[in-house]
């Protein structure tokens, strides 16, 4: 159900809950915000071990279930911003990225932070557009 704002909250179990006062998304008439996700499991909260590519792999995936909850999806991701706690992870979070977005990837910003929430490696955040009604 949509506000009197025209903005609708966007909530799934599939992704970790905000840890916040935010929501996990918001969706507009045509668009998907997401707020930022790092590699926490849904399951258990925690961090997911393995490193900046296994993070990467966990952040994109709960983004994924996010955009699904908003009848969005990666493939209409048009622009992401990732969070980077090292720079010299870079190459190793840009060929898991490359796994999720393929061909025609989103634009993209990358930045260097000096921390992210829980002592996170990697955190990205997205807008997207919302899927073509069926039969257009």
């Amino acid at each position: 159900m949509f506000t009197s704002e025209g903005k609708k909250i966007i909530f799934t179990d599939k992704a970790p809950k905000a840890i916040g006062p935010y929501s996990q998304a918001v969706r507009t008439e045509s668009l998907v915000f997401t707020a930022g996700q790092v590699g926490l499991n849904p399951e258990t909260g925690e961090l997911v071990e393995g490193g900046i590519e296994a993070q990467t792999r966990q952040v994109l995936t709960n983004l994924k279930h996010v955009l699904e909850a908003a009848d969005s999806g990666l493939n209409f991701v048009v622009k992401t911003t990732v969070f980077l706690k090292d720079m010299n992870d870079f190459a190793k979070m840009n060929a898991v990225y490359a796994e999720f977005f393929g061909e025609n990837p989103p634009a993209r910003s990358t930045i260097a932070v000096a921390a992210l929430p829980k002592g996170a490696l990697v955190e990205i955040e997205c807008v997207a557009m919302l899927q073509a009604p069926r039969g257009d």
